[in-house]
């Protein structure tokens, strides 16, 4: 058939009009469900202290619950990557969130510490499974030129997620308790499934894909070719990792020491913080499809270091809302470039599997960075640790990009332009 023939013409057409077409619900249920998972995350950041004091466990032996959950997260990863590039994106998907809104109820009914172990690891396989599945079937649908600004948007679900998880705290927790709002969050995510299962399409390129599928032997071959980029992939995102890590989890420890803020006032704060990741990702990732994926994250990083003294040294209150919202509007704004870059460096077989992996297994990696800020707060103080921990991971994270790849625009579908 030749490349004019009037049906191939028709075909690709009426492809391009899908694509156009079958986006935005795509992204907006990648969106809700990142932002359903880091709503539940959160929810159990904020609530480890009434979980302690119910089950009579130490802070040690309570916060267990969240490396349980981190622990995890790389074999949802894999298993749901697998199945996302091995029988289309949908599906997958709206298994991982009703496997959520599963876990989320189970949460609430716990029972006892063992139990509430054991759900939040059965949560760690969702979440972990949930990125690399939700990034693919909306970066599959996303034109070239609009993917940077969409994928902003899908990050960002995590921190609207963090920002909901404080206001659903702040409101709730003195009135109804921490159980209740678990059962809450399993509502959305039951709504979710369902509009998946409605308005959602199938990836396209995804189907393309699937016409040339290999038996697994083949497939597993064809996975194992790729351990080159997922080796860097790693690396790349450790280093992300820690740079977001690093300016959020001990920040609140930050606000309570150094500050000696209430409760209210850390989660209002953090809120704040929040608002400012959505911003900040979603206008550098809609820059990078202007400059290119690692410029904007080197510029997002090399601004944030500017913040830093601000962030850390805030002379007075309104001066560290400041710093808090500009710090997290530079590190989630190089995160939002984040599912458009790796979409574009993992080749279409892998697309869900490669980058939602990498991602989940340099989260166990990154989560030591929050221990090496605490060695460094005994010996100076919260806000020097966190400054020299903030500049490190700025510059290793941009470093990293920049020795990597970019296929900025690179088209779904087609062979891999040279690199």
């Amino acid at each position: 058939m030749s490349a004019t023939d009037p049906r191939q013409v028709e075909r690709l057409s009426n492809s391009a009009a899908e694509t156009t077409t079958s986006h935005p619900p795509a992204v907006i249920a990648g969106f809700s469900a990142w932002l359903l998972d880091a709503f539940d995350f959160f929810r159990v950041t904020f609530c480890l202290t009434a979980m302690g004091l119910e089950f009579h466990k130490t802070d040690p032996q309570i916060a267990l619950i969240i490396t349980m959950t981190m622990a995890f997260r790389p074999v949802g990863g894999f298993l749901f990557g697998i199945m996302a590039d091995r029988y289309g994106r949908r599906v997958p998907l709206m298994i991982n969130i009703g496997v959520f809104a599963f876990s989320d109820i189970l949460t609430g009914l716990a029972p006892t510490y063992t139990f509430l172990l054991i759900v939040r690891a059965l949560f760690g396989i969702v979440m972990g499974g949930c990125w690399g599945v939700a990034a693919s079937l909306a970066m599959e649908g996303a034109s070239p030129g609009k993917r940077g600004i969409l994928s902003g948007l899908l990050q960002e679900g995590y921190a609207a997620g963090n920002v909901l998880a404080a206001i659903a705290y702040f409101f709730l927790i003195g009135p109804l308790g921490w159980r209740p709002l678990f059962y809450l969050g399993s509502v959305p995510a039951i709504c979710l499934v369902l509009y998946i299962k409605l308005f959602v399409k199938e990836s396209a390129v995804w189907q393309k894909e699937a016409k040339s599928r290999q038996p697994w032997r083949e497939q597993f071959r064809e996975i194992v070719s790729h351990w080159k980029l997922f080796l860097y992939l790693l690396l790349f995102m450790t280093m992300m990792l820690f740079a977001s890590h690093g300016t959020q989890d001990m920040y609140p420890t930050f606000l309570q020491r150094q500050w000696h803020f209430g409760p209210s006032q850390r989660a209002t704060i953090t809120a704040i913080s929040g608002i400012g990741a959505i911003i900040g990702g979603i206008v550098l990732g809609h820059l990078s499809d202007k400059w290119g994926r690692r410029r904007a994250i080197v510029l997002a990083f090399a601004l944030g270091a500017l913040v830093i003294p601000l962030w850390a040294y805030a002379p007075n209150t309104i001066l560290l809302v400041v710093g808090a919202f500009l710090m997290q509007f530079m590190v989630q704004g190089a995160w939002g470039v984040i599912p458009a870059h790796l979409s574009e460096l993992s080749p279409d077989s892998v697309r869900a599997l490669l980058p939602g992996f990498a991602y989940q297994s340099a989260g166990i990696i990154a989560s030591s960075v929050v221990y090496i800020e605490a060695v460094y707060a005994q010996k100076t103080s919260y806000a020097t640790a966190m400054a020299l921990t903030a500049i490190s991971v700025f510059v290793l994270a941009s470093i990293t990009a920049m020795l990597g790849r970019e296929r900025h625009g690179h088209k779904f579908g087609s062979a891999p332009r040279p690199l």
